[in-house]
């Protein structure tokens, strides 16, 4: 009669040492084979954990770098001036003149040039950046306005000093605009003032601003710096 002991043998070496393991090694391989799968399970995890962490950290430094640079490549603000803050105050070489301010159709003959004042067009030429010159008598009826009218000789003033310039604006009643043939490189106009100067850089362009921007002498201070013409080159 055959025993279980002998129906339990193998002929396969392998086989036979598979049987021979005990119930306890058994659980005991099977324990060691479920710690290593969650082990490796956990490495698994801990890598997506990592990864993630560093993505997230990339991102983050990204929107940092984000906001810092909108904060440090901001453009400036516009220069502010106070409307009608004309104190009567001397800047050195500001010429002072007596113009009509009429409407008129057609050309004028100016008396400065540019003109600082004088007959000039029904319409207004809207404030602003302009990259061609203007037409002079919609530009002096915004002079009439209280805008600041700042002209450069393109011949004579370089890209950082158009820059410069563009500094010293407000964000209305203020045109900038080439000028050819200019006795000076540049000039800044208000209604019965102008300053001449060889430097855009001038300081003397902000006191300008401080005394007549919007000045209550113009002829029509308050009324609108827009609405009118856009010449053309406007930026």
């Amino acid at each position: 009669m055959t025993s279980p002991s002998d129906k339990r043998a193998s002929g396969n070496p392998a086989k036979q040492a598979q049987i021979e393991l005990t119930q306890k090694q058994q659980r005991e391989q099977k324990r060691q084979e479920k710690l290593a799968q969650y082990q490796k399970e956990m490495a698994r995890r801990k890598r997506g954990k990592a990864v993630w962490w560093v993505v997230g950290s990339v991102a983050t430094l990204a929107v940092v770098g984000l906001v810092v640079a909108s904060f440090v490549f901001a453009p400036a603000p516009p220069t502010s001036y106070e409307a009608g803050n004309s104190t009567g105050r001397e800047i050195t070489e500001v010429q002072t003149f007596t113009n009509r301010s009429d409407h008129v159709q057609g050309t004028v003959e100016y008396e400065q040039t540019p003109p600082a004042g004088g007959p000039h067009n029904p319409v207004w030429l809207n404030c602003g950046v302009y990259t061609e010159p203007q037409q002079n008598e919609n530009a002096v009826h915004s002079l009439e306005h209280g805008a600041i009218w700042i002209t450069y000789d393109p011949e004579r003033v370089d890209q950082a000093g158009i820059d410069a310039l563009k500094a010293f604006m407000p964000s209305s009643y203020a045109v900038l605009s080439p000028y050819p043939g200019m006795d000076t490189p540049v000039a800044v106009s208000a209604w019965n003032h102008q300053l001449k100067l060889d430097d855009p850089t001038d300081a003397r362009i902000g006191e300008f601003f401080t005394e007549f921007w919007r000045s209550q002498n113009a002829p029509e201070p308050n009324a609108p710096c827009s609405g009118g013409v856009d010449g053309p080159g406007k930026a």
